[in-house]
């Protein structure tokens, strides 16, 4: 009975273990991404790179800061975001709105290891980088956010201002 409770315990601590590894090591954004879906938001649709005219460098850093942290953009432009993490944290950076962001933000927090292949999301692991081609067709104020539990609620945000031409 006691060798069976310690092997079912050591199989327990196995599993968590590996799941935590995982969630860790690949919290599941940075699947390769197939077709790249053009589905209009509030914030824009995804890009053609080809129609890039700036590359906006931002970088991710484990002080929970995106820098710079706030963007300003013209209407109709296609920009480049190119994200370098500095850090040794995994970090994302998912561009919406306040409301969308709070909402994904939640999502996040009950289930981590969630796969994300939208053409607005980019997940850069430690001392790596990333890009994300969009196209901003709609004036306002936007937001862009790391949505990994704990970095947002510490701050990890920044702004994009979309002004009319």
């Amino acid at each position: 009975m006691k060798n069976r409770r310690h092997a079912l315990q050591t199989l327990a601590s196995t599993a968590l273990m590996a799941a935590v590894g995982r969630a860790v090591a690949s919290p599941g954004h940075d699947k390769p991404h197939g077709p790249v879906k053009k589905e209009q938001t509030e914030w824009g649709i995804a890009g053609d790179a080809k129609a890039v005219k700036r590359t906006v460098q931002i970088t991710m850093l484990d002080t929970m800061r995106f820098s710079p942290d706030n963007i300003a953009v013209k209407l109709g432009e296609t920009i480049r975001f190119r994200m370098k993490n500095t850090g040794a944290l995994g970090h994302e950076l998912v561009i919406g709105t306040k409301a969308k962001l709070d909402e994904h933000a939640a999502l996040m927090a009950k289930f981590s290891t969630m796969e994300h292949d939208e053409p607005y999301m980019a997940h850069v692991g430690p001392k790596a980088a990333g890009d994300i081609v969009w196209t901003f067709n709609r004036a306002g104020n936007f937001d862009f956010a790391c949505l990994i539990p704990g970095h947002y609620q510490a701050g990890m945000v920044g702004k994009i201002t979309v002004a009319a031409k």
